[in-house]
């Protein structure tokens, strides 16, 4: 089995790492927020400057309006103090940079010009180069029985500079509250996919870190309020589906893997299992200079028990036998296989002989307590075992194909010697 696995994963709260999908989300946000914002602030611009172009010349035709009538009675009577008073009101305003009065024979009565101007730019030429100039004929009114007069002409020059510092100061405002908007809009919009759709990713990826892949299905699975129906209630509950199926599947996996490891008749280890252990630890006793001790065990006379009580009865015999026997070893350390037909091994690492010796004696005993009859044996009324012991000791160490041999002698020299009997090395004949 692979240990528990987990990974890192930033605590609530935390800033977002880069590369994140908060960061992701927040930067497309803002990209977006911005792209939207200029478009929205380029057409607003244009708004202004075409708003700004009509007020102009709406506010310049009406004061060359209100001032017609008098400028016009200043011409007729060529009086320079008058149109001097009108030019002078009409160039006090910031907005005007020039300002002319001239009689119909084109004599000038009072002119007004502003010293400095600011270089014409494109985009002032763009923006205001075609109402700049205003020039409106003076009518005068000779009486009801004759038509107006022209009288003369007042000329206006619109200060080119000024308007253009008017427009950037709209400008300024405009982006000033642009960026406020894009700003807020970002805020709300990144909080609100952090709260209904990045929040809930973290929850199910936070769940599926946590959880033990030897335990898939028991996962901690996250309640997403108010996304029961939706696509991420859908992902959750997939998962689910998908990780309980993965646990099945590991499940069927252990019990596939113990049933080859078991003997289908006694619920022992078989010999495969044996083999594999018996390997392993011999290689670890080998290494680490520790005690490895085996045990072979035989039922005794068990073909006359078979022949005679049937085999129904000696399968039961086996089962009883098997379980005796593994009571007296710890399976968390220990091993008890059936070896074949009514042969066991016991297999003891880190034990030396005299450990040995005494879970043998508790094997033997263990199986006399059954009081199985045995009516047909040559040595014994009860079922008995006879039993072969071989230790590989840190100061004498063997194969482990020689220690499996000498335990074996082992065990035929106890049959050889009566049966019901531990034998620890081999005797003379």
């Amino acid at each position: 089995m692979s240990p528990r696995s987990r990974f890192p994963l930033s605590a609530p709260g935390a800033a977002p790492k880069k590369g994140s999908l908060t960061t992701k989300q927040a930067l497309l946000t803002l990209l977006i927020a911005i792209l939207i914002s200029g478009v929205a602030g380029s057409i607003e611009l244009l708004s202004h400057a075409t708003n700004m172009r009509q007020e102009t010349e709406q506010r310049i035709a009406q004061q060359l309006a209100v001032v017609n009538g008098a400028a016009a009675e200043a011409a007729f009577q060529l009086n320079p103090d008058l149109a001097h008073q009108i030019a002078y009101g009409l160039f006090s305003d910031n907005e005007v940079a020039r300002v002319s009065i001239r009689d119909d024979f084109g004599r000038s009565l009072a002119e007004f010009d502003s010293p400095e101007q600011a270089d014409s730019t494109w985009l002032s030429q763009y923006l205001f180069g075609d109402i700049l100039h205003h020039q409106t004929a003076l009518d005068y009114y000779m009486g009801s029985d004759m038509p107006e007069a022209i009288v003369g002409e007042i000329e206006l020059m619109l200060a080119e500079g000024y308007l253009t510092q008017q427009f950037l100061a709209r400008i300024y405002t405009v982006v000033g509250i642009s960026i406020l908007e894009t700003f807020i809009l970002s805020i709300l919009v990144i909080a609100f996919f952090h709260l209904f759709i990045t929040r809930p990713l973290l929850k199910v990826h936070a769940a599926i870190i946590q959880t033990d892949p030897n335990r898939p299905g028991q996962w901690p699975k996250p309640s997403l309020r108010g996304h029961q129906h939706d696509e991420l209630g859908h992902l959750v509950d997939s998962l689910d589906h998908l990780l309980k199926a993965f646990q099945q599947g590991l499940e069927q996996r252990d019990q596939l893997h113990l049933l080859s490891n078991m003997d289908g008749l006694t619920g022992v280890a078989n010999r495969r299992h044996f083999d594999e252990f018996y390997q392993r630890h011999w290689h670890l006793a080998h290494q680490t200079q520790q005690p490895l001790s085996v045990i072979f065990i035989d039922i005794d006379n068990f073909k006359e028990f078979n022949d005679h009580y049937g085999h129904a009865m000696g399968d039961d015999t086996l089962r009883a036998v098997a379980k005796a026997l593994n009571q007296c070893i710890d399976p968390a350390r220990d091993l008890l296989a059936r070896y074949g037909g009514e042969e066991f091994v016991c297999v003891l690492p880190g034990q030396d002989h005299d450990d040995a010796v005494n879970v043998a004696n508790c094997l033997r005993e263990a199986v006399l307590s059954l009081a199985i009859p045995h009516a047909f044996s040559s040595t014994h009324s009860d079922l008995t075992v006879s039993m072969g012991v071989a230790n590989m000791s840190p100061g004498f160490l063997i194969s482990a194909e020689a220690l499996i041999e000498r335990a074996d002698q082992h065990l035929y020299h106890a049959k050889r010697l009566g049966r019901n009997r531990v034998e620890t090395r081999k005797r003379p004949a």
